[in-house]
């Protein structure tokens, strides 16, 4: 309404301009009109009447110049006005829908050193987005005592929308990220929270459909171009999740040398007092060497369980074949990032020089640090 109530009044203007008498003298009249118009130039000042009467005897070609100014700023006032009016509507959309568009304000809650918090944190650096970090002291948990959810990791989009487990925060994201149609309120309806028994008979919340990507027939297709690369990469981050991630532990605190240098690393890491720290280092080096031993049972690995770690990272690089660079092809896909994100948090330690020195990982981890070093 307001841009086009500007175009009508200074199109009426300009009209005025064009259309007053001086500007429609016949081709007899410019010689009189120019002699004319010179005596009153000599006879008449700049100001008062003689201002006026200089004024109202301006040439046709300086109406004409005039009138073509006033059209020209119309035109821009009338660019201007929509623009503004174009930018109002889509702040007014924006605060409607404040999770659509790509600055999403993102809040990863964390252990810098658990193997789910860094897969999800893969996926945010590959893709390029922003995020801040609360490192949550594992103790006490007092940065989560708001949630309901005493897990890690929660990432909280925009302050107002929490997002529990990695494999939902990577699926939900990578959802949004390719339709942009729907809120991440909206996306997240697609993973239900299921209440369900662990193997042990201990209650837990697990999440509907949370490894697939929930996109349409077209949008799949440019995702996952071979026929069964879809499948593959469902199958192998459940792998992941159900596999590989409990090596981390037996490995790591495989003898009482390597427990105490990897709990170094966690206080070094994490978000410990002092006291905390000191008890943390030695206390719980020795525990998790113990509960190592727990792990390898439950688990069923081997007495070197190396050799288990081993296997699972060449069948892994097996998977990718000689022919591809990742599991997705010329590009990583959400297994690559979660097995990469899973690997890299023994970094520093024993297991994983072991690991790069005995199985055909290198390569591929290699190419994986360099197209994921998007980190804000």
């Amino acid at each position: 309404m307001m841009a086009a109530s500007c175009a009508r009044t200074l199109g009426k203007v300009a009209r005025l301009v064009l259309d007053t008498p001086i500007n429609r003298i016949t081709k007899t009249d410019p010689f009189i009109n120019k002699f004319h118009l010179r005596g009153q130039v000599r006879a008449y000042g700049n100001s008062g009447a003689g201002f006026k009467s200089r004024f109202l005897h301006i040439s046709p070609i300086r109406w004409r110049v005039l009138g073509g100014a006033f059209l020209l700023g119309g035109g821009f006032g009338l660019y201007q006005t929509i623009k503004l009016t174009f930018q109002h509507h889509l702040a007014e959309e924006k605060a409607k829908a404040p999770e659509l568009g790509t600055d999403l304000k993102l809040t990863l809650y964390q252990y810098k050193t658990c193997p789910f918090c860094s897969k999800v944190r893969a996926f945010l650096d590959y893709h390029g987005l922003r995020y801040e970090i609360v490192e949550v002291n594992p103790v006490m948990r007092q940065e989560i005592k708001w949630s309901t959810y005493r897990k890690v990791p929660i990432l909280m989009v925009d302050r107002t929308v929490q997002i529990n487990d990695s494999s939902v925060i990577i699926s939900a994201l990578k959802t949004y990220l390719i339709t942009k149609q729907r809120t991440v309120s909206e996306v997240l309806d697609c993973y239900p929270e299921i209440k369900a028994k662990n193997d042990r008979g201990k209650d837990v919340i697990e999440f509907g459909n949370k490894y697939w990507v929930m996109v349409n027939n077209e949008d799949a297709d440019g995702l996952y171009p071979e026929k069964d690369s879809r499948k593959e990469e469902i199958k192998w981050r459940k792998w992941v999740d159900e596999w590989l991630v409990h090596l981390i532990s037996p490995n790591v605190y495989r003898t009482p040398t390597e427990a105490l240098a990897s709990f170094d690393y966690i206080v070094r890491e994490g978000k410990f007092g002092t006291f905390e720290g000191f008890f943390a280092k030695y206390f719980g080096a020795a525990a998790m060497w113990i509960i190592s031993k727990r792990l390898k049972n439950r688990h069923n690995l081997q007495n070197d369980v190396r050799q288990d770690l081993y296997k699972a990272v060449n069948d892994w690089v097996a998977a990718i074949g000689k022919n591809k660079r990742f599991m997705g092809g010329d590009e990583p896909n959400l297994a690559d990032l979660a097995v990469f994100g899973v690997l890299r948090v023994m970094e520093g330690l024993q297991a994983f020089d072991d690991m790069m020195d005995h199985t055909k990982v290198k390569n591929w981890y290699r190419r994986m640090e360099k197209v994921a070093q998007h980190a804000p």
